[in-house]
């Protein structure tokens, strides 16, 4: 027996991981961010494949993660996790500060923010696990991290059943609602989870 969401009671944080190449920006949700060793210090980031951030990190070596507190809204989630940077400007009209790096990171809704270099990357199909030595930390606020749990219960918005004769089906990872048949190799669009993350909305 295998039940899936026995994997989503492992304590995961929600960060922006964000990057810079030549004069593009760009930034992505990640739940999987945590310190390697201490002396020196060091982080790992797993990014799915599918996200142009994982591509300009694998080009640049350089990033910054932002720890979300529990006061994010939906909105930050949408506007980093539900788009893509390859055809979408997650900055317009916005101005954001930046690291010693040169790299944008997001002054609100952050508790921390921490800058690393790239010293090693694995390839594990899906994701590319980067372990990064930080070279920057800056405490911002003594609010608390937001957890994956977290944003489950508080955040995102519960999906509502419309009346309808076709079928709809729910990503239990970011909310986004998809109609009619749901195919086996089905993609989530915004958070590139597969089909058997989805269930039915009765």
């Amino acid at each position: 027996m295998f039940e899936k969401e026995a994997m989503y009671k492992i304590s995961y944080g929600l960060f922006v991981l964000m990057t810079k190449y030549g004069e593009k920006q760009n930034g992505c949700i990640v739940n999987t961010v945590s310190m390697l060793t201490d002396n020196p210090t060091r982080i790992v980031v797993f990014v799915n494949k599918a996200n142009y951030t994982e591509e300009l990190i694998r080009k640049s070596g350089e990033l910054n993660v932002s720890i979300l507190t529990e006061k994010t809204p939906f909105d930050i989630f949408k506007q980093f996790g539900f788009c893509s940077g390859r055809d979408t400007d997650k900055f317009a009209g916005k101005t954001y500060p930046q690291m010693e790096n040169g790299i944008f990171y997001l002054p609100e809704y952050t508790n921390a923010v921490i800058s690393a270099k790239v010293v090693d990357a694995h390839d594990y199909g899906t994701h590319t696990l980067f372990v990064a030595e930080v070279t920057e930390a800056k405490k911002l606020s003594n609010e608390k991290s937001v957890t994956y749990e977290y944003y489950q219960n508080n955040i995102k918005p519960k999906p509502q059943a419309e009346k309808s004769n076709t079928e709809k089906w729910v990503c239990k990872i970011c909310g986004y609602v998809h109609e009619g048949e749901l195919p086996d190799d089905f993609i989530c669009p915004w958070c590139k989870h597969p089909a058997s993350d989805f269930e039915k909305i009765s």
